[in-house]
């Protein structure tokens, strides 16, 4: 069944989600944390619409093939469509703001690095991009004031902060539109701060995004697979 992203208002989006683009080691602290090499450009991946779902709905990650790792990150619903496009319209077509979780079978991603070899099948699987409702943008946020959290178990493990990411936001999708025309329902997943590490079974997960007095919050609690 083909993912419809929504708002908080309960309201559904007018597309199926298309493609979710996304951005790795866009925070210098999670790629030191990983022993990579801080980029000089964005490092770009696609999850396919079969990788998303709600985030409401239980995680059933695929541990039987290894650490699933979570991956928090902030969400963007596309709107309108980009190609090659600057970054002040690139800002504009974000109708969006919420929350994913960028889910790796990380010894699965190892192994294929260790060989040379794409990685999707350690990003990509069915249930890897859990997503929360979107709110609504109205006008243009600040894009480097957007803070987000997320808690295992009443613990706090990540803390993101737009200003930190090493590619703005709008940079990032006027590069992304260079390489791939984004359209309509495309979600763009913007990068990972520290603190990613093994999904525990059976664990409570809550997202938080603060986005401004004039875009609110979002807000999620979901569970893991004993």
């Amino acid at each position: 069944m083909s993912f419809v992203p929504r708002f908080t208002n309960g309201q559904a989006f007018n597309q199926t989600l298309g493609k979710i683009v996304c951005v790795g080691r866009n925070y210098a602290e999670h790629a030191r944390e990983l022993d990579n090499p801080v980029p000089s450009a964005p490092l770009l991946f696609i999850k396919p619409a079969s990788s998303a779902v709600d985030i409401d709905e239980p995680l059933e990650s695929q541990f039987e093939r290894g650490e699933v790792h979570f991956e928090a990150e902030l969400a963007l619903l596309i709107g309108t469509p980009l190609t090659r496009a600057t970054p002040h319209a690139a800002q504009r077509a974000v109708v969006g703001l919420g929350l994913a979780l960028d889910l790796t079978l990380r010894d699965v991603q190892a192994q294929l690095k260790d060989k040379g070899h794409p990685w999707e099948v350690a990003k990509a699987f069915d249930a890897a991009c859990p997503l929360t409702p979107f709110a609504l943008v109205e006008g243009e946020p600040d894009w480097q004031a957007l803070h987000f959290t997320l808690d295992i178990d009443g613990e706090r493990r990540q803390t993101g902060d737009s200003g930190d990411m090493l590619f703005a936001i709008p940079e990032l999708l006027a590069e992304m539109s260079r390489h791939f025309t984004l359209m309509p329902g495309d979600v763009v997943l913007t990068g990972t701060p520290a603190g990613v590490g093994a999904l525990p079974r059976g664990a409570e997960i809550s997202l938080a995004l603060q986005a401004g007095a004039s875009h609110g919050a979002v807000e999620a609690i979901t569970r893991t697979a004993d």
